[in-house]
């Protein structure tokens, strides 16, 4: 196939994708309006959005035809492709992530039509969805989580008439690829070549009559059991099933007839160098944000001291250029013409750049990401009403008339959720556990690991207005004892007054806690029991069990949170009534894992679980387990298999702060318990001003008394 990589062919023969047409005048704007009309959408994307799963449709002569469900996961490198993922929520809305993928070997024009008709198809969905643009061999993690195990893409495209169902027809050609991650397996061809191998990753190699996994000596068991997973597939899509399957470890000899065989193809054994080539992963270290307006398809800088939402005209569209990630962000009221522009502006910077690792991302006015807003400075709590009922009226109107389902755009009308941490998610985290009355520093691996009977001290730094800003917390376990409390208070006291009280105090308790505060630890443990020595200590005095959580013994973890970012793994009792359809659990008896996966659970709650084994029990195979088939041993280590819940365990609503006031008697000094709940919430880490006043008040107290 004759075809050019993105970027190098001309723009003309699409180009008139962005104009309307002749004798068209676009209809007067007003305020809060998507200045939009249906006839610029494809009638391809007519009904579409409506149900729950995958649709995918693949640009053919610039025009967007869809592709069969039993053809999905199917790719060619000389194709452009839009996938749109739908995901139905319990209170019957949907949501919607559209990405369009471009293989390596697919023209400017295809390539540019799938960028224009991403934004038609979120148009006909209401512009309501995030929009990723996804290249060959860098494709997110969202994206490649629709297709199990994995995509490996063909040669090969529509202009060349190459067909999937031409696969099997051809000689078969040997082929080497390595597989890189635990939970989502990114797939790429590398030469066939002994230069190719490392210790770190692991190798395919798909032959006529065998296919061989490499498991380099560094690689971890979920990584090699993904990877299994691949060679299955391959067996049934490449062998029909029919083929020898084997396992070579890394620096086993030729004694090993696998390992001699595999190596024999590469020309005979020899050891692999300790130091190998690792590709850059594509992420700036260092970038400082730049906002860029998008005038009729030309970028103009933005000038700013402090980047903030008030810099965002819903009239206009701007490009975010963050290294790594470009954000498209899109105003309501813009023209769908501005918003197609504003996409190919952004593609243009990429090719411009010649950053072939970073992504693009398309937001709507209204629904942004987290990650997105965590780039401006005191991102607005309460998003303004972005779509009025009139405007989502005539929108609707606007559908019907072209003969498209208006149900799915009433369904995807915004819906009360729970709110998103506004936090700064790149800063730097020290974490302490109190012992007696001194702090003990936890490693990077262990920070992350809190005990119910210990306190902790955490210091977090990021980025502020005028410099580093500085949060200091305490974190009180629900069985954590008075005297470390006290210690815990004490020492961060210290570390306020050592900052020249410029750090911001919080106090949190187990169960208590705010929702800025996940995103900070991001994969948070809390196993039973406590590690310090005056837990320990305690428990030894009063002749109370200790019921200090054993890797050794039987643990069961209720897995929670809303995303990788913000997810946490609490250890409750190993017992039936524990269980509730709603979660994923992690359940172990030593090296003896299960992962159970409620009725009620999302996919997400699926990869929350599985991304917390890791942390709890890295390197160990966890048996899946569904809600109704679970094994006979797994009642038995929880004793008795009995009934439980069904219903979502609500976490207590926050309480307002109180303030108490102080008084002195006849000269006596008398101490009134006061600001009890004044630590226990906060709602915004960049706005927090919790009280020099008890600092201040602190200090007399101990000068007094």
């Amino acid at each position: 196939m004759a075809a050019a990589a993105p970027g190098s062919a001309s723009k003309h023969t699409f180009s008139s994708l962005l104009k309307q047409k002749p004798g068209r005048t676009s209809p007067p704007r007003s305020r809060g309006t998507m200045a939009i009309s249906m006839r610029d959408v494809d009638p391809a994307f007519q009904g579409a959005g409506q149900k729950d799963g995958l649709e995918i449709w693949r640009i053919e002569k610039l025009q967007a035809v869809p592709v069969p469900r039993e053809s999905h996961g199917n790719f060619f490198a000389g194709d452009s492709y839009i996938i749109l993922k739908t995901t139905a929520r319990k209170n019957g809305s949907f949501q919607h992530d559209i990405h369009y993928w471009l293989g390596k070997d697919t023209s400017q024009d295809e390539s540019g039509t799938a960028a224009i008709k991403t934004v038609e198809l979120d148009v006909a969905l209401g512009g309501r969805g995030v929009q990723y643009r996804e290249v060959q061999g860098n494709e997110t993690e969202k994206f490649l989580s629709y297709f199990k195990p994995c995509i490996i893409p063909e040669e090969g495209g529509i202009a060349s008439g190459f067909r999937h169902t031409e696969i099997n027809e051809r000689e078969h050609v040997t082929r080497l690829f390595v597989c890189r991650g635990k939970h989502t397996v990114h797939v790429k061809e590398v030469p066939f070549a002994r230069s190719s191998l490392n210790h770190d990753d692991i190798f395919i190699l798909d032959t006529k009559s065998k296919i061989f996994q490499f498991n380099g000596s560094n690689s971890s068991i979920q990584e090699r059991a993904k990877a299994l997973e691949v060679v299955q597939y391959l067996k049934d899509t490449n062998h029909e099933g029919k083929c020898d399957v084997a396992a070579v470890e890394d620096g086993k000899l030729m004694a090993d007839a696998d390992a001699g065989e595999f190596w024999g193809l590469f020309g005979g054994f020899a050891p692999l160098p300790r130091k190998t080539f690792s590709e850059p992963n594509g992420k700036d270290t260092a970038f400082p944000p730049k906002l860029l307006w998008v005038n009729k398809g030309q970028t103009v800088s933005v000038d700013y001291e402090v980047l903030t939402k008030a810099l965002l005209d819903s009239t206009k569209c701007y490009i975010l250029d963050c290294g790594s990630e470009i954000y498209v962000w899109m105003g309501r009221e813009t023209a769908l013409e501005d918003r197609k522009q504003a996409g190919l502006a952004a593609e243009e910077l990429l090719r411009e750049g010649d950053r072939p690792k970073s992504h693009i991302i398309r937001l709507m006015e209204g629904f942004e990401t987290v990650i997105f807003r965590s780039k401006f400075n005191k991102w607005p709590k309460k998003a303004e009403a972005v779509v009025s009922d009139e405007s989502r009226g005539k929108v609707a109107a606007l559908l019907k008339r072209q003969g498209f389902n208006v149900k799915a755009v009433a369904k995807s009308a915004p819906v009360k959720e729970e709110p998103l941490p506004q936090i700064d998610c790149t800063g730097n985290l020290q974490v302490w556990r109190v012992n007696d009355s001194e702090k003990t520093f936890l490693s990077f691996s262990e920070q992350c690991k809190f005990y119910s009977g210990d306190c902790y001290i955490f210091q977090y730094s990021y980025p502020g207005d005028d410099g580093e800003e500085c949060l200091i917390g305490t974190w009180f376990g629900k069985k954590s004892i008075e005297e470390e409390r006290a210690a815990a208070t004490s020492l961060a006291n210290k570390m306020v007054e050592s900052l020249k009280f410029q750090a911001v105090l919080v106090r949190l308790y187990e169960g208590k806690e705010p929702i800025e505060f996940f995103p900070i630890f991001q994969n948070l443990v809390i196993f039973k029991g406590g590690a310090s020595t005056g837990y320990k200590k305690f428990v030894s005095e009063n002749g109370i069990q200790d019921d200090t959580y054993s890797e050794n013994g039987v643990a069961l973890f209720r897995v929670q949170g809303s995303g990788p970012d913000n997810m946490q793994a609490i250890q409750v009792d190993a017992v039936a009534p524990s269980l509730n359809s709603s979660y994923c659990y992690i359940l172990h008896d030593g090296d003896t894992v299960f992962t159970w996966i409620g009725n009620l659970s999302s996919s997400m709650d699926q990869e929350l679980a599985e991304r917390q084994l890791d942390v709890i029990k890295p390197n160990l195979q966890s048996r899946m387990l569904k809600e109704g088939s679970e094994y006979d041993q797994f009642w038995k280590i929880l004793g008795i298999k009995s009934e439980y819940s069904s219903q979502k365990i609500a976490r207590d609503p926050e309480s307002d702060a109180h303030l108490f006031c102080c008084t002195f008697l006849k000269g006596k000094k008398v101490f009134i318990k006061f600001l009890a709940s004044i630590c226990l919430h906060y709602h915004s880490v960049c706005n927090v001003l919790i009280c020099v006043f008890l600092l201040n008040w602190y200090s007399l107290w101990r000068t007094l008394g």
